[in-house]
């Protein structure tokens, strides 16, 4: 299993940019990840326009888990039961979208398999990078019984 991240611009804090690749190493040790960041729109750009360059990067055959504030409200242990399953369905690639400060256009929402809201509360770009990946590797040591801080 792959998981890919596609999210709009780069994580610009080095604090926050430590913190990600802290966790995406820690995460590739149990699954293969691969990051792709898209260009900041422009002040002029509609989160349609945005919602265009995510769907470029996405084929039919992936499966798309959309980060959305509507998404469902999880606990790490059933984000760990989410991904167990999503292994046992032979899933060969998983793609983790978060869009930018508007949220995302209908097509890129319709064109999401899943869609997961990490909070009830507004987080920035950088701050959700991280706990998306740390939830993602606490998801991990739960699935294989490995020790990780409760």
């Amino acid at each position: 299993m792959k998981f890919r991240f596609l999210w709009i611009g780069k994580t610009k804090d080095k604090n926050w940019r430590a913190l990600q690749e802290e966790y995406a190493k820690r995460l590739s040790f149990f699954v293969k990840c691969e990051f792709t960041e898209l260009k900041d729109s422009a002040a002029h750009e509609t989160k349609e326009i945005e919602g265009k360059r995510f769907l470029e990067n996405l084929n039919q055959s992936l499966f798309v888990c959309l980060l959305d504030v509507k998404g469902r409200s999880i606990s790490s242990q059933d984000l760990a039961k989410n991904i167990e399953n999503w292994q046992n369905r032979g899933l060969k690639e998983i793609v983790f979208l978060i869009g930018g400060a508007e949220g995302v256009a209908s097509e890129v929402v319709e064109r999401a398999n899943y869609s997961l809201s990490l909070s009830f509360l507004t987080f920035t770009h950088d701050m959700a990078r991280v706990v998306l990946l740390e939830q993602l590797y606490r998801a991990f040591t739960i699935i294989k019984g490995f020790p990780y801080q409760k």
